[in-house]
Formats: structure tokens, sequence, C-alpha cells
């Protein structure tokens, strides 16, 4: 699952200096692998904005069946509102007359902008029914992981074949299945082994011409393939690129960092452990994504559960997004991909001796 791109097309892709505060914000999510839970507002201007956004998470308000779908979440979130903290959930968010006024209230963007903060929170319990309910889909369609990940790599690689076209500054695009035989080592080098906890099962590694160029790249990501309420929390390793130093680069910095859904600085603060098993100097950007594949034609005939529980599952998705240069130098010294295995390999091994093998009796001193 290989894609190359011509380094010599013309790029297209929007650059910092042009990002408005809902892209960098997006940008961020994706740096730190942090939860969209903790937003306070989104940043949708209109109503286009929010259709290409329900597209993204493979809704069309055009389709009845996509549109009821959506209806029977948000009904699901209100509900739990009411009963489990006694909210009140204003008509004009709980039966809106336009789901897309559901999230323009809650980007401040129409009228009345009291209830902004009651439609983020709707919001925010939606995308937890609606993961819940495509866990269970998942869980009740026949449908093997194997099938998934090629749709997941069709819809991967359609896009890979854009952004070629677009002249993204994309010099290597490489999707794999990580062997099972990778995944027992890696499960077995974790301290908590369980397989769920497995993020790169499938993965794909972008290379770009230089560093400055990845915001653009990842922002293209964000708005043609993977929606960024989709990153998962907490998966983010990040060694690569400075938040700060990126909306620094925007000409209207100093009006946009105050509105930032958290301090400038908070990175800083950060002390997320990298990975045990990498060189001193290797440097990355790994996220992981929960794409969302339609599974239309593996639902049963008549499809009694299909209204219940949507049409949409997920699959977990790993990005690798370095620099060629970078690229280059990850593959030198310590940081080398073989080396990286090696330690991994003896820590695996380690463990799993622990308490099994019997220690050599020291010889006893002549006296």
């Amino acid at each position: 699952m290989a894609f190359e791109f011509d380094s010599a097309l013309p790029v297209s892709a929007h650059r910092v200096q042009d990002m408005g505060l809902g892209e960098l914000e997006a940008l961020r999510l994706i740096l730190r692998g942090t939860s969209v839970i903790d937003w306070r507002r989104l940043h949708f201007r209109d109503a286009a904005e929010v259709d290409h956004f329900l597209r993204l998470n493979l809704f069309d308000l055009g389709d009845p069946r996509d549109a009821r779908r959506l209806r029977a979440i948000l009904d699901q979130a209100v509900e739990y509102l009411r009963k489990a903290f006694g909210y009140h959930v204003a008509a004009a968010v709980a039966q809106p007359a336009d789901l897309r006024e559901l999230f323009l209230l809650a980007s401040g963007a129409i009228e009345p902008k009291k209830y902004g903060r009651i439609a983020c929170v709707v919001l925010k319990c939606m995308h937890v029914v609606h993961h819940l309910e495509a866990r269970e889909l998942l869980f009740r369609t026949p449908i093997r992981e194997a099938d998934l990940a090629e749709r997941v790599d069709r819809r991967v690689m359609s896009e890979a074949r854009r952004m070629r076209q677009l002249g993204l500054p994309v010099v290597e695009l490489l999707g794999n299945v990580k062997a099972r035989g990778s995944l027992i080592t890696k499960l077995l080098a974790k301290r908590e082994t369980v397989a769920a906890q497995i993020f790169d099962r499938v993965r794909y590694r972008i290379v770009t011409e230089r560093r400055d160029q990845i915001p653009s790249v990842l922002n293209h990501l964000a708005r043609t393939l993977f929606a960024f309420n989709y990153v998962v929390p907490g998966q983010s390793q990040n060694t690569l690129l400075r938040f700060r130093e990126i909306v620094g680069l925007n000409p209207d910095a100093d009006a946009l960092i105050p509105q930032l859904q958290a301090p400038l600085d908070i990175e800083a603060q950060d002390r997320r452990k990298a990975n045990a098993f990498s060189g001193k100097g290797y440097r990355v950007l790994n996220f992981v994504v929960d794409l969302p594949v339609r599974v239309d034609e593996f639902l049963p005939e008549g499809r009694p559960f299909a209204d219940d529980l949507g049409r949409v599952v997920f699959s977990l998705v790993e990005f690798q997004v370095v620099d060629a240069a970078t690229a280059r130098r990850n593959e030198e010294g310590e940081s080398n991909h073989g080396r990286y295995k090696r330690r991994q390999s003896k820590n695996v091994l380690r463990r799993l001796s622990r308490g099994l093998v019997v220690p050599k009796r020291r010889k006893r001193r002549k006296e």
C-alpha cells in the first residue's frame, strides 16, 4: 500500500498564515492528542461548513435515513442530560428546525447566543452516544477486520491520489497493516496487555519535503479525510512541531491567541513520556484517528437495527508524519528502526523470563 508523489507539482494547501481560529484549534488537537469534550465552543461560520463537517463524519442530511439517525442521537443526548443532571435543554437546541442550527449555535454564529453553551454540551454527548452505538453496530455486523482495513485503505489512498493532483508537498505516503507477530510483541512490551490498546494496527506514514510544510498537510487531511473530533485523546506523540511557533506565523496571532481553547503555554506543562524504546534523537509526529466507515452492505437483510444503531462504524488508524530530512536522521544511530525493534524485543524477553529462569549458583570460595 504505497503511493509516491512528484515533488515538482505546485503547492495548493492552506498555509499557516491563512488559517483561521478553527483550523488552528484542530491542528493543536492533533499535535497534543486532546479531546473535543474539553472544548468550550465550535468554529462553524455557516451551514455549508456544517454540511462539510457532517460529510466527513459520513452523514448526509439530504439522505432521510441519515437525518433520522442524527435526530435519534440528539434525542438520546438530550434525554441523558435531563435525567442525569436535570438540565433544562431549550427547544431550539433539543428540537432544532434544521440540525445544522445546533452546530451554529455552539459556534456563536447565530442567535440566540445564550444557547451556545448548552448546544455545545449537547453535541459533546452526541459525540459519545454515536461512538457507543457504532461500537455496538460493529459487534453485531459480520465484518472482518481485514474487510474494514481494506475500506480504510481505499479511502486513504483515494485521498492520497487527490493530494497528488492538488500538488501538496508530500514525497511519500506509505501504509501497512501491522503483522500478527509485531502485535504480540507490542502487547507484551506494554504494561497494560489489552488487545484493544493497540492503536497502530493500520498505519500510514507521510513524509513531506520540509518540516514547515507539515501544518498545511495536516490541515488538508483534517478537512478532507478525517474530522477533528475523531482524533483519539492521549495517543499523539509529538517531538517534531511546537504549536507556539506555528501560531506565531499567523499575522493575526495577537488577536487569535486569547481566543484559544487552552492557554498558549499549556504544551510546556505536558509531561507525557516518549516511547521508551525510541532513540533519544528520534523526532516524529504520531497521532491516532477513529476513522468512520460506512457498512451499509454488511447489514443483514431488512436491517432490523440499522435505524437504531446507524450505518457507521469506526476503525483506528495511526498516522506518522515527518519531513524528509528528519526521516533520514531517524534512520541513523540509536534512532534506527532496527535498533528500536531490538530494544523492544529485549524488553519483552526480559518480562517473559522474569521469575522463571533459575539463576546460576555462585561457586563457593575455597577456604
